[in-house]
């Protein structure tokens, strides 16, 4: 009976010391602010070395102006592959409705591929990192070249709030104006040459409740339209140590196609074993 206790000991001890980490990062979820996890504009965080985190079910539509609707879903994976630094993966699909001039089209929209470094851990000075992400060309609605784009992070904590600022430019060839819904790529048609934003959130820890806003501007990659400036603001909470849920709802203010859209989302944070190195 001792021995079974003992071996039952060691068991609980080694499952506790690997999936204790990854449990203290899934209860403070709710704290990292994800690309469209509600908002556009990302806090500086990375996820944990060896961590894995699942973007499940995350939901966008969109209602442009004459009752057109569009709507993606993009389920992602991210891994902690070095310090301060993960990868994500992500299979966008599309559906965009023509609307009265037909034309409609769904299918996958590329792959999109993404490396976050946390530059710095925040202190008297904020929180910084870079990334760099790639559009591969790759499915029905996916563009016809790849596209590249670099992001710079920053975030500054005070005690009744934390900004966030996020400066991205894509690299690539100018899309063509006008065209049918689908026929340049729904994944092109979505970057910008270059997007801008400031947002700001309030976290209410006993609640594991985020709550958050935004304003930012973006230049679609699409010849001859205008620059689009659009608000959003949302709300992340934490289901479950693994589970967190986030939703939010904006509206684009200026350009082409004022109008607006609604986010929701989900993300399972967990960790394997088989993939933490040991001495």
């Amino acid at each position: 009976m001792r021995l079974h206790m003992a071996r039952f000991a060691a068991v609980a001890a080694a499952t506790a010391a690997v999936v204790t980490p990854f449990a203290a990062h899934a209860q403070t979820d709710y704290y990292n602010t994800d690309l469209g996890r509600p908002l556009q504009i990302e806090d500086y965080l990375a996820l944990e070395r060896y961590g894995l985190e699942l973007q499940a079910a995350p939901l966008r539509v969109e209602r442009a102006r004459g009752g057109v609707y569009s709507w993606g879903v993009e389920p992602e994976l991210a891994y902690g592959i070095l310090p301060r630094t993960h990868l994500e993966v992500g299979l966008p699909f599309a559906y965009v409705d023509g609307g009265a001039l037909g034309g409609s089209a769904s299918g996958l929209a590329g792959i999109d591929v993404a490396v976050l470094h946390q530059l710095n851990v925040e202190t008297s000075l904020p929180g910084l990192a870079v990334v760099g992400e790639a559009l591969l060309p790759v499915g029905g609605l996916g563009p016809e070249q790849a596209y590249f784009s670099a992001k710079g992070i920053a975030t500054r904590t005070l005690s009744w709030a934390r900004f966030h600022t996020n400066a991205q430019y894509t690299f690539g060839s100018t899309l063509p104006a006008g065209g049918e819904a689908g026929s340049l790529g729904a994944g092109a048609v979505e970057l910008s040459r270059w997007t801008a934003g400031v947002a700001a959130d309030r976290t209410f820890p006993l609640r594991s409740l985020l709550v958050g806003a935004e304003l930012y501007a973006r230049d679609p990659l699409r010849a001859g339209e205008d620059v689009e400036l659009a608000s959003t603001v949302g709300v992340r909470y934490q289901q479950s140590p693994r589970w967190a849920l986030d939703g939010g709802i904006g509206r684009r203010l200026t350009g082409g196609d004022p109008g607006w859209y609604a986010t929701f989302g989900t993300a399972y944070a967990f960790g394997l074993p088989f993939l933490i190195p040991t001495r």
